[in-house]
């Protein structure tokens, strides 16, 4: 009886100690990012379930964009009209251009004939005012040319600006994950109504999982941003499986300790959040426990 007594004590005492090994516990946690429609409409198509693996910018699904695609059409189609109506600056002032460089030609014919006096001096004063007027006229013209084609641009450039706008649109039309993960969960099925800002899915990079642990105000004099230490995953039973971490943030601000997690000192009622980075080789999963030791512990 005793022997049995015995036993049992010591087992009790070795299960202590094996619980007890750590500075912190805590669950394993991940960076969730939940894709939202941004763009109303019927949902066309959408290919994420549950457990796909997608890598960013992968296109996984598309809103009606029929309305958007025609409106893109009729911006076009005014761009091109609008363009259309621009003058040719050289073209109509090609004509004036010709008619001064006859004039020039002869006023040189006059002056000569002036020098041999065949000529008068009368002549050649009229060869140069209608000259004066000829090139009065061409600047009238090449300056009404010049604002006639710059509105006509800006029409244009206006019309680019509101095709930018729809493509933009169109583009928000593509249900896209932002970033490489593991899809957690769908919110919506092909055929439903999308509105701007419901969630359609929710997806999370599982390579690197963190363990939110917290820690008493006398453990953090001893913890710094970077510092590496041990994790322990348990599985449950003697499942247990220690992987290398690092210490990525810890928290401004205390709080009170939940009622799940144990720290060293399980009677201090304020405690720090901690997160510690752990490369995931694909055994631990988002809420499993896990345990922390320090570096500095032995």
């Amino acid at each position: 009886m005793k022997r049995i007594l015995f036993c049992a004590a010591a087992f009790l005492l070795a299960a202590c100690d094996r619980g007890g090994n750590f500075d912190a516990t805590g669950t394993f946690e991940a960076t969730e990012v939940t894709v939202s429609a941004e763009a109303a409409g019927r949902i066309l198509r959408f290919d994420a379930e549950e457990g796909d693996l997608l890598t960013a910018g992968e296109q996984v699904g598309e809103i009606d964009t029929v309305q958007l695609y025609l409106r893109r059409l009729q911006l076009e189609r005014q761009r091109a009209s609008v363009r259309s109506e621009r003058p040719d600056i050289a073209k109509q002032a090609a004509a004036l251009r010709e008619q001064i460089a006859k004039q020039r030609t002869e006023r040189r014919r006059v002056e000569n004939l002036l020098r041999d006096g065949a000529a008068t001096a009368k002549q050649l004063d009229d060869m140069d005012a209608q000259l004066k007027v000829l090139n009065g006229q061409l600047e009238a013209l090449l300056s009404t040319l010049a604002n006639s084609a710059a509105s006509i641009d800006e029409n244009a450039s206006a019309i680019d600006l509101q095709i930018a706008q729809v493509e933009d649109q169109l583009r928000k039309c593509r249900i896209v994950s932002p970033v490489a993960g593991t899809v957690l969960a769908r919110y919506a099925e092909a055929g439903e109504l999308a509105s701007a800002g419901r969630p359609l899915m929710k997806v999370a990079d599982l390579g690197t999982l963190y363990l939110r642990a917290y820690f008493t105000s006398d453990q953090l004099a001893g913890l710094r941003l970077g510092e590496p230490v041990t994790v322990t995953a348990d599985f449950g039973g003697d499942a247990r499986y220690d992987y290398p971490g690092r210490i990525t943030w810890i928290a401004s601000e205390s709080e009170f300790t939940p009622k799940t997690i144990q720290t060293r000192d399980t009677r201090a009622n304020l405690v720090y959040a901690v997160k510690i980075a752990v490369r995931n080789d694909g055994r631990l999963k988002l809420g499993l426990y896990g345990e922390v030791r320090l570096s500095g512990d032995k």
